[in-house]
């Protein structure tokens, strides 16, 4: 399968800058794959779906604050410093990203705040953007860790060209995030609120959580005409005993699996063996998914609506089906869809 497969025209004002004013009254286009049939309805629509015993499948990362803005020393240029992953917490050595990358070099130092409580030196390279810092801070983890959310921003995705508001810090956050550790959130999760999820238990329809941590490598563009020579970058997944029993005896009652989003379809076709039963796991994975892939898990799936030659709609394709899933973009354009992170949603059946 080739990049170019997957490229289709998106209009810029379809990039939806804002979510819907209520969670579940984000749009939903339904997807049959059987029918080869679209219907256009609500998020909240979707209890009409499912039954009971079938079980919905969540991921509850939670988005740290990762983006920071730093003044470089001497200069005072304004760096963007965007937070990835902790290396080491007794060293505080984080890889992140940094904008403007060029001006950004070993041994440079690069100040947070006022008062200089929070400083970081430059000690290596490690991508065109990427560098390790070594964080100077007087105090425990806790408090530095205190510091960082207290001076991160919510990291939109860079589409999104306004500020962050307060807003944002509550609506780029399922209403069931738990385990901090995402520098992206699990979008497809966003349309749900409580409402919506007390009427489906009220139903009889279950939800179980594992936990995928969202790096930025998810978002990376590929770069190579043949999708089998792109490299994802690894994301750390936790799958529990108790979480793969429930996913396992779900099938085995003849009930329906439903992955709540590209993150849990990446999670457990990571950790199914070869008889298609749920592994608990704790493990790192850069698992790629592109058609044709045969799915192991899941009998359902929600999504939102990607952006062109994204490893999320060749995912996405790969399980609808390339020429419906195609098909039903091209609709989603006509029918003006909000796409992306904060965008409509999609549900295959």
């Amino acid at each position: 399968m080739k990049l170019s497969k997957f490229d289709f025209e998106l209009p810029k004002e379809l990039l939806a800058e804002y979510p819907a004013e209520n969670r579940d009254e984000s749009r939903l286009m339904v997807v049959n794959r059987k029918t080869g049939t679209i219907e256009h309805k609500h998020f909240k629509d979707l209890i009409e779906y499912f039954d009971e015993g079938d079980l919905m499948l969540l991921n509850n990362t939670k988005v740290f604050p990762a983006r920071l803005m730093g003044e470089k020393e001497k200069t005072g240029a304004k760096i963007e410093v965007f937070l990835l992953r902790e290396l080491n917490s007794e060293h505080r050595l984080w890889d992140v990203l940094v904008d403007p990358a060029r001006k950004i070099r070993i041994g440079n130092k690069l100040f947070f705040d006022d008062d200089d409580t929070l400083v970081a030196e430059v000690i290596d390279n490690t991508t065109s953007r990427g560098r390790t810092l070594r964080f100077l801070f007087d105090g425990d983890h806790e408090s530095f860790i205190s510091k960082l959310k207290e001076l991160g921003q919510t990291p939109l995705p860079k589409y999104i060209k306004r500020e962050a508001t307060p807003e944002d810090a509550e609506r780029y956050q399922t209403i069931y995030a738990k385990h901090e550790g995402a520098v992206a959130a699990p979008t497809a999760g966003l349309h749900f609120s409580k409402h919506l999820m007390k009427k489906m238990e009220i139903k009889g329809i279950e939800f179980a959580e594992l936990t995928l941590h969202v790096g930025l490598g998810t978002f990376n563009p590929v770069e190579v005409e043949d999708l089998s020579k792109h490299k994802m970058d690894s994301e750390q997944i936790i799958i529990d005993q108790l979480v793969a029993d429930k996913v396992n005896q779900t099938h085995a009652d003849g009930k329906k699996v439903i992955a709540v989003g590209t993150t849990v379809m990446r999670a457990v076709e990571s950790s199914v063996s070869a008889n298609k039963l749920l592994h608990p796991c704790d493990k790192w994975t850069h698992k790629f998914i592109f058609p044709p892939y045969e799915f192991s898990v899941a009998d359902a799936m929600i999504t939102n609506f990607h952006t062109p030659k994204s490893t999320l709609l060749m995912m996405t394709a790969a399980f609808a089906g390339y020429d419906l899933i195609m098909k039903a973009y091209k609709e989603a354009v006509k029918e003006q869809y909000r796409f992306f992170s904060y965008g409509d949603a999609m549900l295959i059946i």
